[in-house]
């Protein structure tokens, strides 16, 4: 069977593992040829390919990234992209494709597969863990390692220095990263997106943590928001990006001024970046990529198209990718509350 692969949207650790996955059971079980497409959509469309063979994913089980590359090419949005996305599955004659990606390639995928029947079967991977209907996402528990043992170094600083250290993380529309991590390193605060916060109420915390003879730290989503009614405050800090409430880059800065303003306790803002999604994969990434990789070579075989693999409860399934991409996974209310026992 001759396959197609992709991966799609932001870099992220465990990328590689599933590739090497894939290619391995693929061609030593079914005896498959596989078309390795560079830069995810946008390889497809431009007709940009690499050989994708057993050597070629020799030894890149540890390597962060993709050795295929990636961007957000959104063939939906291009001139003839559709078309051309078509035309090049034609010329290599791909009887099935696999995409490696986030909530937008995946997205696009279940678009192809629904509206164009295109044979392919997804794997979920982003740090920010919001696709739906699995448990975590390739990517996802390497970044809150990263973010953990940053917290960790940061404890040091902020109680040598008397100071509150504000931690500013990814998470797009989700708050996962900031509370797997948040609760993992001891955070006396978690801010997520799904929560407007009151300013008033973490500097309450704060001043409550000095009391108790420790320096807080502070753990913010980059999109997460304060309540609008605190924003327009006379003397307020202006919050960056206030005007779009999609995604707020800058706001843990914003948050530390207000802190030390409203306090008058020294305040030093971290924010961890491209950091968070860069290096060698987690020994747990590491499995779920391998996972993924096996079960979507399966799917393929099998000719289960508009499957997602996915994890549930330890086990590795599938579901349909027109239903894992239609919303967003984001945090559960109940868990956000069973994390503020700790705050302050």
């Amino acid at each position: 069977m001759r396959v197609g692969v992709l991966t799609g949207g932001s870099d992220c650790p465990g990328l590689n593992a599933a590739l090497r996955a894939v290619v391995r059971k693929g061609v030593q079980e079914y005896g498959d040829e596989f078309v390795g497409f560079r830069d995810g959509w946008r390889g497809v469309m431009r007709d940009e390919t690499v050989t994708l063979d057993i050597p070629a994913v020799r030894g890149t089980l540890p390597r962060g990234g993709t050795i295929l590359g990636s961007s957000r090419t959104n063939p939906f949005q291009e001139d003839e992209g559709v078309e051309r996305v078509l035309g090049t599955l034609a010329r290599h004659e791909v009887e099935g494709l696999i995409v490696v990606g986030g909530t937008a390639t995946l997205g696009i995928a279940a678009r192809f597969a629904e509206e164009h029947g295109v044979p392919l079967v997804g794997v979920p991977k982003t740090i920010d863990n919001d696709i739906s209907l699995t448990d975590y996402t390739v990517g996802f528990d390497t970044a809150v390692g990263i973010v953990t043992e940053t917290i960790d170094r940061l404890h040091t600083t902020a109680e040598s220095h008397k100071r509150v250290l504000v931690v500013e993380v990814m998470g797009r529309s989700a708050g996962w990263i900031a509370l797997h991590a948040g609760l993992a390193g001891g955070a006396n605060c978690i801010l997520v997106p799904e929560q407007p916060f009151s300013v008033q109420r973490v500097c309450e915390w704060v001043e409550s943590r000095f009391r108790a003879t420790y320096a807080p730290i502070v753990v913010i989503a980059d999109s997460a928001l304060p309540d609008p009614a605190e924003i327009a405050l006379p003397g307020a800090t202006p919050l960056p990006g206030s005007d779009s409430r999609v995604r707020l880059s800058g706001v843990g800065e914003w948050l530390g001024k207000e802190i030390e303003r409203r306090t008058g306790k020294e305040s030093r803002t971290t924010v961890l970046g491209y950091i968070q999604r860069g290096g060698s994969p987690s020994p747990f990434d590491r499995w779920l990529a391998t996972r993924f990789g096996l079960h979507a070579i399966d799917a393929v075989h099998e000719a289960d198209w508009g499957a997602m693999v996915a994890l549930q409860n330890t086990r590795i399934t599938r579901v349909r990718l027109v239903d894992a991409t239609a919303s967003l996974k984001t945090v559960d209310p109940e868990l956000y509350r069973e994390a503020s026992v700790f705050f302050g």
